[in-house]
């Protein structure tokens, strides 16, 4: 199993983190090998036994992994207690102080965002696909970890992989749109070779959010999922006419 870190928040003590590769699951075919989604059409005994494996990596056994029902939301919810897959809340991040709990995100091209405050032992993950990212997903993370007693200032956030500028073509009317909700959003585009297309910075958006919020620091691994064949990836999947993709979880948790 290859898990990814990132340098500042493997250096805060008792934290646990990974943003992890495709690689060392039990799926087969083009859910191969750590499929996690649970909405895949993947064998559910498969996708089980890989959140379990994803879980055990971080230290944590199974039953102490919990997601959300991402919806593309920008809503995130707070975690006392591990909820049961059936009962996952319609939600897009996750926060909690309680030690043991992991938290996870599921992704195939949007990004995944990993948040830690050292001093109050506060974590957090969110989703944060395009819309997500635009409707205030980030923010409301940050917002939900101050009510457990985080400062934004002391917040590290961690960017994980996810499909970068080069890959990700959009209309006019995805422009458009952004521009809408702040004309200065403009800079995350540039042209396409397609007329009427421009390609996306995902990941520099983010970045901007996280900055304009007062995160203490950002960490981004800088990965493309789309371009590096180690990852699923959505988009790569409509263009290879697959009828379904895997998905990533990318997890934080407190030692307990």
């Amino acid at each position: 199993m290859m898990m990814l870190h990132t340098p500042r928040l493997s250096a805060i003590p008792r934290l646990r983190h990974g943003f992890f590769t495709r690689a060392g699951g039990v799926s087969s075919g083009i859910y191969d090998s750590l499929n996690c989604g649970l909405g895949s059409k993947d064998d559910a005994a498969a996708v089980v036994e890989n959140r379990k494996r994803l879980a055990e990596s971080l230290g944590a056994p199974a039953d102490k992994l919990i997601t959300v029902y991402q919806v593309h939301s920008p809503d995130a919810v707070i975690a006392t207690e591990r909820w049961a897959d059936d009962f996952r809340p319609r939600a897009d991040a996750i926060v909690t102080a309680t030690p043991g709990i992991v938290l996870g995100v599921t992704a195939a091209d949007c990004g995944p965002v990993l948040f830690a405050d050292p001093k109050a032992s506060v974590i957090g993950a969110a989703h944060a696909g395009w819309r997500g990212a635009l409707t205030g997903v980030l923010e409301a993370t940050i917002a939900r970890m101050e009510e457990l007693g985080a400062a934004r200032e002391h917040i590290v956030a961690a960017i994980g992989p996810l499909i970068r500028q080069k890959s990700y073509e959009v209309g006019a009317e995805f422009v458009e749109r952004f521009i809408a909700a702040a004309p200065t959003n403009a800079a995350f585009f540039i042209a396409s070779a397609r007329e009427g297309h421009s390609m996306f910075d995902l990941g520099g958006f983010i970045r901007a959010r996280l900055i304009a919020a007062g995160i203490g620091e950002i960490e981004d691994i800088g990965l493309c999922t789309y371009a590096d064949d180690r990852f699923f990836s959505y988009r790569r999947s409509v263009h290879r006419n697959e009828p379904d993709f895997g998905r990533h979880i990318h997890a934080i948790g407190l030692e307990a």
